[in-house]
């Protein structure tokens, strides 16, 4: 069986020292819920019931954490980049060594981002899966650490590479597996990728869209930011 969601969860949180010395960022809590935490919840609520978690930086203790099925029943599966590689392979070489363990159409969402309303919804799955686009991206209202935001928005609801009028990438999005074409199902040599050359590539040929998510976001990469929340 593949799954039609990840949760990504390799990143060291360098700037989450020294909290993340000893704890995986996406298990530090936020409101008494590791932050992953809503993310396998949220999946939960939309009837996503198997997860691809990849992990790299003290792994062991997401695992630990929820085992292969969470409370509210959704299967976990992991992809231990940390103990396949001896560390993370970045968002798309880290997305890549997952490919066979997902569907041909996938969410993906960052483990360290708090979006608690957000909606993984079926019908979005859906709508994504029945037409042409290699992404579909959840932006958000430019946070004071990203002024400059990441993307912008056409009136035909596609992203593009301007300048002027980005938003920030909120790390959720819809993506099919031709996106990552360029490295073999599987990663095997475990080939380090980000994720935003790709992104742009595609944008360019016009095959990525985009919509504005206005609910409550929050990257959470710093400890004041984990604290403001908790406050």
């Amino acid at each position: 069986m593949t799954a039609p969601a990840m949760v990504l969860a390799a990143g060291r949180g360098e700037r989450m020292r020294p909290l993340t010395d000893t704890c995986p960022k996406p298990l530090l809590q936020v409101r008494g819920k590791p932050l992953m935490g809503y993310h396998l919840d949220g999946f939960a609520h939309g009837g996503l019931r198997d997860v691809v978690v990849n992990t790299a930086w003290l792994g062991e203790q997401i695992e630990q954490h929820y085992g292969h099925e969470t409370s509210a029943g959704v299967r976990i599966a992991y992809s231990h980049e940390g103990r396949d590689f001896g560390g993370a392979l970045e968002t798309a070489g880290g997305i890549a060594r997952a490919l066979p363990l997902l569907d041909e159409v996938f969410w993906i969402v960052a483990g360290d981002v708090y979006m608690p309303q957000f909606q993984f919804t079926r019908a979005a799955y859906e709508r994504f899966a029945a037409g042409d686009k290699l992404a579909h991206l959840y932006l958000v209202p430019n946070p004071p650490h990203n002024a400059k935001g990441d993307f912008a928005l056409t009136g035909e609801g596609l992203a593009a590479n301007a300048t002027e009028g980005r938003h920030t990438y909120s790390t959720a999005g819809l993506y099919r597996k031709a996106l990552f074409a360029e490295l073999p199902a599987g990663n095997p040599e475990g080939r380090k990728l980000a994720l935003a050359p790709l992104l742009r590539a595609a944008i360019d040929s016009g095959k990525v869209s985009a919509e504005l998510y206005t609910g409550p976001w929050v990257d959470v990469g710093t400890p004041e930011r984990l604290a403001a929340l908790n406050s």
